[in-house]
């Protein structure tokens, strides 16, 4: 029962660490900000010198007593494995780091270790608590979108962080949050990225026969009607690996060199022949 918790908690550790060395080794050091309550740690820090762990520890206490109505029991045990492990990363790994000599590259390498290290702790169902339980809250509540929320208070913060940063420090804060929104997306959603495509002929019946026992990969046969002639018409949905695409090209032209194709990425794809081996 305790074997399934090992990869999420190892998980949220490493993130908890990438995180921090993101905060103390070059946000810090080269005097940037951040959204939620990371920014407002960061800037209670130049402003008085407090410790950011201690800080983002102390106002997510709060949110863990009402955050239960929000999430699960699990989802909020790992929220809070989550924000005390980033709490005491940060505080274990603080010292007096000396500023990166480019602004740009601090601002690309704390986006890339924050956006990891959230992205881990998120793929394993947890989360940094802050912003996220009140933009879950306020969505429950008023359905408000979760990311508007939490769009609009990462603004507001670095928007008062200029105050005490400066102008640019602050458009290197903003390109520091886009880069870690990126990065979040890779880790969470999937690097390995693979192709869908929807096929559209008159021959899909043999289309779909050539793509399972040539390329053995499975094919959707989906019921569709033209919408300019009212001819029933059937419609195929097949995933395929990224090198695999151009010979499905292939053997859908040989079969028939009119037929209708939108190719599109997909991400995470999961099921037989991704993510585990065919029978």
């Amino acid at each position: 029962m305790l074997y399934k918790h090992i990869k999420p908690v190892l998980m949220i550790l490493t993130g908890a660490f990438l995180f921090s060395i993101a905060i103390n080794y070059f946000a810090i050091p080269n005097k940037l900000a951040e959204g939620g309550f990371t920014g407002i740690a960061l800037v209670l820090h130049y402003l008085f010198g407090y410790s950011p762990g201690t800080v983002i520890l102390v106002m997510n206490i709060p949110l863990f007593f009402i955050g239960y109505k929000v999430f699960g029991k699990r989802a909020l045990l790992y929220t809070i494995l989550g924000t005390v492990s980033v709490s005491v990363a940060v505080w274990l790994t603080a010292g007096d780091y000396k500023p990166v000599g480019d602004p740009l590259l601090a601002a690309l390498y704390t986006g890339v270790l924050i956006g990891g290290g959230l992205g881990l702790i998120f793929r394993a169902g947890g989360t940094t608590g802050g912003v996220d339980i009140i933009a879950r809250m306020v969505h429950k509540y008023w359905d408000w979108s979760i990311g508007r929320t939490m769009f609009l208070f990462d603004l507001l913060v670095i928007v008062g962080s200029t105050f005490i940063i400066g102008r640019e420090k602050a458009m290197y804060t903003v390109v520091a949050v886009f880069v870690g929104s990126r990065v979040i997306d890779f880790v969470v959603e999937g690097l390995n990225t693979s192709k869908a495509a929807t096929i559209i002929s008159s021959k899909a019946v043999s289309i779909s026969e050539k793509i399972t026992w040539e390329m053995e990969r499975g094919v959707t046969l989906l019921k569709g009607r033209g919408g300019y002639t009212g001819t029933d018409k059937e419609v195929l949905y097949v995933v395929v690996s990224r090198n695999e695409l151009p010979k499905m090209k292939q053997l859908i032209h040989s079969i028939d060199p009119y037929a209708f194709v939108v190719v599109h990425d997909v991400r995470d794809v999961l099921g037989e022949g991704f993510t585990y081996d065919r029978e």
